[in-house]
């Protein structure tokens, strides 16, 4: 079986023998593979009107367990975006009604994301719209291929995680 990835890595060895393109056989199907996620992503969110910004944010919130609430400090580093443009996501989801904001009790000056009720049911029933998606995603590889390919790719994204 070959793919895309074989046809670009076969021209580039022919077009530039000089060089070692064997990282492209691994780093190029992730990348292809991370471009139809999101396109996969993007059609189980919309059907329950989410962004996948959106689903990232309320995720994190519901991850954390009752009360589902953060700081938009550590929803920054969960979702790997700026201060700046998390407040921006707050002020959006705060203003479809799916979280609130309110101030943290240990600080005067802080603030915690509160997940909604409707927030809480629209990732709920995302998620398991999602799972379905990357279900049918992973389906071509056997569980123990599955699960050898997750600990192989922790060991690549470890270190950003550090």
């Amino acid at each position: 079986m070959t793919d895309e990835v074989d046809r670009i890595i076969d021209a580039w060895r022919r077009e530039r023998p000089d060089l070692d393109v064997a990282p492209l056989a691994v780093l190029s199907r992730i990348s292809r593979l991370a471009r139809h996620l999101d396109l996969a992503r993007g059609r189980a969110f919309s059907g329950h009107g989410l962004e996948q910004w959106e689903f990232d944010v309320l995720s994190a919130l519901r991850r954390a367990g009752e009360p589902y609430e953060l700081s938009p400090g550590v929803l920054v580093t969960q979702t790997l975006v700026t201060s700046g443009t998390m407040t921006n996501r707050i002020d959006r989801l705060e203003a479809r009604g799916l979280v609130v904001r309110r101030p943290a009790p240990a600080d005067r000056r802080g603030v915690l994301v509160r997940l909604t009720e409707p927030g809480r049911a629209a990732v709920d029933a995302a998620l398991a719209d999602l799972l379905d998606v990357e279900r049918a995603l992973l389906a071509a590889l056997p569980e123990p291929d599955r699960a050898r390919l997750a600990d192989l790719l922790r060991v690549l994204v470890a270190p950003f995680d550090a």
